[in-house]
């Protein structure tokens, strides 16, 4: 395959690529760094470390509009996410200068808008503008929580403002109260309001700034995609799309998750009122528990925050070695987290000693199975522990997926990134949540999501998912035979140290509990050389992408702790996850023609011990 070059979109010439490339292991080091060589090259990258160059386009025509030149904004789907990002700007700054910020709410003119799809889906972005030193507090929000826009609604919002379309909230006349055409007003604190505009452009050269949590934007004044002309969304989906389409994507989005619906669907009809039985381990459950999200930290940062009205304030539980922002997560918005980073059954007996003794916790938060690792919880004990003691369970599904394993019957709620196999296309993005009916706590998480759950996943990036979507399960078939080819090569390779993946892990009784009749062990896997240098001769040489996510119907390959940990390297590597790690999300193609990749660069590895 050809190599996609340093900081190119995966794939390659996609404007709403969620991946990006990083070709070789000094690329990542020197990303991480902050080295000008990388991050000059870098027209796109994973979406919530990397604000899309169109999404800064937007928030910077609206400084211009509304804001000053020493300030910057960050761009939400609503006014309860961008105020949702205000209050912790402020509860982290002691600055004083969280005082000045603002909130822009814009939305459709209705007396302009001639299309009655653009009002069917009724387009609005919520601005926080915030002086320039605040940028590092209000990206760690968005890189945490996921509620930031995506790239698509920022890119068709931004048309309707530069044309008039998309007005602040305020300017509008009052509405009519048969009108549903508009959501009811937020206005929040005074501060909230919009203060005095300053006319003069902004003077900005860059807007990316390296943040606390280590990742870094190389934004450039301006977007260098062009953006596409003013078109409503029949046309941008196609001429015979009609908008009632997006609804019953939706549907079908959701019925795929519950395990009622596989494959293709007419969109053109509605679905059936009764969804049919599921695929799921659990009776009753209906696509109504089934919340969508515009993209899989969002699913995992909202779960949480039900988890804390339904329960009250109380501790969490992580468990197992997590990826990045859950463990974030749980320690920044709310009472904290009693983190167990080995996921070791000697954890578990730990914790029943708290619970013993009358500590309580919120939920116990953990991946099945982990990321990088692959180690699996052992999901029967702590569904055990769970009832005996009060808590919640909440497991993240991505790596492991229901047609391989069932989580359900363990969890009160189940989330997932569906932006990775679930779509495989790497090209949207989007985060799902199920409510165990069973539960627990079903009632009172059913009655909090009635009262605050706000559907803000965009339309378009509804269509893509759907459309990607139809034939997750044969894919996800014939990844695991393809990852299981791929582990038998490396097992049998005398340079390869450590092989990972959940068949092969001591924990694999856990995942095997889980197993579906037909599943199979995934599509992730990781593993380490002896040497540091076998590892970067073999990354550089092996002929695949490189760059971050997972899940994608092409093969991807990361030295992952380096991309996720590069500032706490000594903190990940007490829970045995090594810098060195490789971690290699096997994708769709030829067996033979993988094997003879991994071949190739594996002989690298070999050259490099003996030069």
């Amino acid at each position: 395959m050809s190599v996609i070059e340093l900081g190119e979109s995966i794939p390659a010439l996609t404007p709403h690529a969620t991946s990006v490339s990083l070709p070789e292991w000094k690329d990542n080091v020197e990303y991480e760094e902050g080295q000008e060589r990388v991050l000059s090259k870098m027209t796109t990258g994973y979406p919530r470390f990397f604000i899309h160059k169109l999404i800064v386009a937007f928030a910077e025509d609206i400084v211009k509009q509304y804001g000053k030149s020493e300030q910057q904004a960050m761009l939400f789907p609503s006014c309860k996410a961008a105020r949702r990002c205000v209050g912790f700007i402020q509860s982290k700054d002691h600055s004083g200068a969280s005082e000045h910020i603002q909130v822009i709410d814009l939305v459709l003119d209705n007396s302009r808008a001639d299309s009655e799809t653009l009002k069917k889906i009724s387009p609005s972005i919520s601005a926080v503008i915030f002086q320039k030193e605040l940028f590092p507090l209000a990206k760690q929000y968005w890189q945490h929580s996921g509620d930031g826009v995506s790239s698509r609604r920022a890119s068709f919002c931004h048309t309707l403002f530069q044309e008039g379309i998309m007005v602040e909230r305020t300017v509008l006349q009052p509405i009519s109260p048969v009108s549903n055409v508009f959501q009811k007003p937020c206005k929040g604190p005074r501060r909230y309001q919009r203060g005095s505009i300053d006319k003069t452009p902004p003077k900005v050269n860059k807007v990316g700034v390296e943040n606390s949590e280590n990742h870094h934007d190389s934004q450039p004044n301006g977007a260098t995609e062009s953006r596409e002309s003013s078109q409503f969304l029949e046309e941008r989906f196609g001429r015979n799309l009609d908008v009632s389409f997006v609804d019953n994507a939706q549907s079908a989005i959701r019925r795929r998750i519950a395990g009622s619906l596989i494959g293709e669907v007419d969109l053109s009809a509605a679905p059936s009122a009764k969804m049919d039985s599921n695929m799921r381990g659990v009776a009753g459950l209906s696509e109504d528990d089934v919340y969508l999200y515009p993209c899989g930290m969002n699913s995992i940062f909202n779960a949480h925050r039900m988890m804390l009205e339904a329960r009250g304030p109380l501790k969490s539980i992580s468990f197992g070695f997590p990826y990045v922002d859950t463990l974030k997560i749980l320690e920044k918005f709310g009472p904290g987290v009693v983190f167990y980073g080995n996921g070791e059954s000697e954890d578990l007996d730990d914790l029943e000693k708290r619970l013993e003794s009358g500590e309580r916790f919120l939920a116990l938060f953990c991946e099945f199975p982990g990321n990088p690792m692959l180690k699996c919880p052992d999901l029967q004990r702590i569904r055990k522990l769970a009832d005996k003691y009060d808590f919640g369970v909440v497991v993240d599904e991505t790596i492991g997926n229901f047609i391989n394993v069932h989580v359900l019957p363990y969890a009160d709620v189940v989330v997932s990134s569906l932006t990775k196999i679930f779509s495989g296309e790497c090209n949207v993005m989007g985060g799902g949540t199920i409510l165990n009916p069973r539960g627990r706590y079903y009632q009172a998480l059913k009655k909090i999501a009635a009262s605050d759950y706000e559907d803000n996943y965009w339309a378009e990036d509804v269509i893509f998912m759907e459309r990607n979507s139809r034939h997750f399960v044969s894919r996800i078939e014939r990844i695991n035979d393809n990852a299981e080819a791929i582990c038998d090569i490396l097992r049998a390779h005398p340079l390869v140290k450590n092989l990972y993946y959940p068949k092969y892990n001591p924990t694999r009784p856990f995942y095997d509990a889980c197993r579906t009749t037909k599943g199979g062990y995934g599509g992730l896997l990781s593993f380490t050389f002896h040497t540091n240098a076998q590892a970067v001769a073999f990354f550089d040489r092996i002929e695949t992408a490189k760059g971050p996510s997972l899940g994608t119907n092409f093969t991807l390959t990361s030295p992952y702790v380096i991309l996720a940990h590069f500032l706490e390297l000594d903190w990940a590597a007490q829970f045995g996850v090594p810098a060195e790690l490789i971690r290699i999300s096997v994708g769709l193609e030829d067996e033979d023609d993988l094997k003879s990749r991994f071949a190739v660069a594996l002989k690298a590895a070999e050259e490099s011990q003996s030069s």
